[in-house]
């Protein structure tokens, strides 16, 4: 016989599963906090929509996106970071340093997934590369270890090079330990390198104007966020002073520099994609290592080395992954 109880137990209990599925069918909230315009996250906007669709993931289905850019003010990150932290997002995705950064000051319990992201370990985001061990883990770009290589292609294609400009950001979170690792494998080479400083529009022209004054020979542009957003001024800025420029991502050479040797950044977003669906089904960032690049392109603009008047080694034009102009 079915008693009164037996009914409201039964309803009860379904109820609960009514809503324990509706939990599990809910979009789950991916906030994305970024440096940048949305004109220049764009592309890593659809980089990532596609990724995730490949993994099975459609937007507005299995997942939903809440961005919040800072559009090129990284001291806009800390309070961003707070809103997705109130909006309780189930994960935040970090692009660079400076996100992660704001995202791990403002939640311990919130996945974070970080990309294009130097030295994690450096930063305090992990305890290792491979047992993070807290609610951060993501893709490593390994842009700062790069810097020897980087030198040794300058030495390669600027005859007599013997003196290096290091233009470097101070407000970057590596900034302290950025010129020891460009003055350290420059000696190697017998480079002796310059550093220069700029962290605003105003200081890239006497920044370069600084480096024709020390008699560099080159310029290689340490990796920094706020110099990617400002790539269109300084690659024209680095061929008005003819200061031959390497860089640690391509978009630099599209822009007018001569030379990149790094990782590809889309990759980069792709690969997160991979680290935020294992996250949403359940895995623990503190269990999943950070993947660090296997492949380093170099790409070169052959159109800047003749404004130059440089002649590109044949083995140079051999390793490039592209060769622009």
């Amino acid at each position: 016989m079915t008693t009164r109880r037996r009914i409201v137990v039964s309803l009860t209990l379904g109820a609960g599963l009514g809503v324990s599925a509706l939990g599990q069918d809910r979009p789950k909230i991916v906030g994305i906090l970024s440096p940048y315009s949305s004109a220049q996250y764009e592309p890593a906007r659809e980089i990532f929509a596609r990724s995730m669709l490949d993994l099975n993931y459609v937007n507005g289905k299995q997942f939903s996106l809440t961005e919040r850019l800072a559009e090129g003010r990284n001291e806009r990150l800390p309070r961003l970071a707070e809103e997705l932290v109130k909006l309780k997002v189930d994960l935040i995705l970090a692009w660079t340093t400076n996100a992660a950064a704001a995202a791990r000051d403002a939640t311990l319990s919130i996945p974070i997934v970080f990309f294009d992201v130097s030295d994690p370990v450096r930063a305090g985001f992990v305890e290792s590369l491979a047992r993070p061990g807290r609610n951060m883990t993501g893709v490593s770009n390994f842009s700062g270890d790069l810097n020897p290589k980087r030198l040794e292609l300058l030495k390669q294609i600027v005859p007599g090079l013997t003196r290096v400009a290091a233009l470097m950001n101070p407000t970057n979170p590596y900034a302290t330990g950025q010129i020891e690792r460009v003055q350290r494998p420059a000696e190697k080479l017998g480079l002796l390198a310059l550093p220069i400083y700029a962290s605003s529009p105003e200081e890239l022209e006497p920044a370069f104007r600084d480096m024709t004054q020390q008699r560099a020979g080159a310029v290689l542009v340490t990796p920094d966020a706020y110099f990617w957003t400002q790539r269109q001024l300084i690659g024209p800025l680095a061929l008005s002073f003819r200061m031959p420029s390497m860089f640690a991502f391509a978009e630099f050479v599209d822009a007018g520099g001569l030379m990149s040797y790094g990782v590809d950044t889309r990759e980069g977003v792709s690969r997160a994609a991979t680290y935020v669906v294992k996250i949403l089904k359940g895995a623990r960032p503190a269990d999943l290592p950070v993947e660090q690049p296997t492949n380093m392109d170099l790409v070169i603009n052959r159109r800047t080395a003749e404004t130059l008047s440089l002649s590109i080694p044949k083995g140079l034009l051999l390793q490039a992954e592209k060769v622009v102009g």
